[in-house]
């Protein structure tokens, strides 16, 4: 199974791709995490947010493994412990199809792109960098891997 995240934005820093690359590699081979980053729409392109935001849809659309479970990382989204997002995660590897975790532009997600989601989860009550949320979910979710793997949790 796979676990892509796909993410509008700019390259990001090198110590963000040095700190998701450190996270991702400790992934056992039966659970991947990838990351597929997409273009932003250039912001001086004259545009409305809805165009920007449908243009970046197709291209996470096009990022994205066909059938995949989409998560998408929204303000809005269920809040969740370590624990259950191990929980979430040991229902997502015993559906047995790729998850598809999706992240907005500098404008968010496109509504159509949002109504398609299987569920929808939040990082943070705080407005972060799109380089700090790939970071954050990287280690989230080699967190919960880690206790859906049975090693030990020191909140239990």
């Amino acid at each position: 199974m796979r676990l892509v995240l796909a993410a509008v934005g700019h390259k990001p820093p090198a110590w963000a791709e040095t700190a998701y690359e450190d996270y991702a590699k400790r992934f056992p081979p039966e659970l991947r995490l990838e990351l597929k980053a997409v273009k932003a729409e250039p912001r001086t392109s004259g545009k409305t947010a809805p165009q920007m935001m449908a243009a970046e849809a197709l291209r996470l659309e096009a990022a994205i493994p066909k059938g995949a479970r989409r998560v998408i990382l929204d303000e809005r989204g269920a809040r969740l412990t370590t624990v259950q997002l191990a929980e979430r995660l040991r229902a997502w590897l015993g559906e047995g199809r790729d998850v598809a975790l999706l992240v907005g532009g500098p404008d968010g997600l496109d509504p159509a792109l949002k109504a398609s989601a299987d569920e929808t989860l939040r990082i943070s009550d705080l407005t972060l960098p799109h380089a700090m949320v790939r970071v954050l979910l990287a280690e989230a979710l080699y967190r919960a891997w880690s206790v859906t793997a049975g090693h030990p949790y020191h909140r239990e």
